[in-house]
């Protein structure tokens, strides 16, 4: 780990999911994140650059102190995420571009939820990359997009509720 952060296994019965977040850009959306990862058991993937440093007081400060409860990698770049993480069966790209609704698909172990910059999204490559695998949380069409750290938390629960909560505490 970089700067200090701890890295630490949480393995809900070999139901590992992960959480991609592509050159995040706002300390606090993704310090929220890794707290979601932390209650989740989510491994949290940060793709460089960062728009931010990994020792930055917002993104200790908005993870609380559940920094030790979640797996933080980091990745230089979308090739230096490890192979078994980018096989297309288990990837789910979140976007405001797609037609898939994120509830119309179904959740499996080890799945990979990708999201990206909260300025611009995902890059058009990787979503053509991936085009058959992109999702979208609906909402009012005047609404460009959600907060980074909302989307996450949307996603990784209908996951976790379509697992039936993964031995989470009630």
């Amino acid at each position: 780990m970089q700067d200090g952060l701890v890295a630490f296994e949480f393995n809900l019965g070999g139901q590992i999911m992960h959480v991609v977040l592509v050159e995040p850009e706002i300390p606090p959306n993704t310090g929220n994140i890794a707290r979601t990862c932390a209650a989740t058991g989510t491994i949290l993937h940060l793709i460089e650059p960062l728009g931010f440093s990994i020792s930055d007081r917002n993104l200790k400060r908005a993870g609380v102190d559940y920094w030790h409860l979640v797996e933080v990698q980091i990745h230089g770049s979308w090739e230096a995420l490890p192979e078994d993480l980018r096989v297309p069966e288990r990837i789910h790209l979140f976007t405001s571009h797609a037609e898939t609704r994120y509830t119309d698909i179904h959740y499996g172990p080890n799945d990979v939820l990708v999201f990206g910059r909260e300025s611009v999204g995902l890059s058009p490559s990787l979503l053509k990359q991936y085009s058959d695998r992109t999702r979208v949380i609906p909402m009012n069409g005047a609404v460009r997009s959600l907060n980074l750290s909302n989307a996450v938390a949307i996603v990784v629960y209908e996951a976790q509720r379509q697992r039936d909560f993964c031995d989470l505490d009630a």
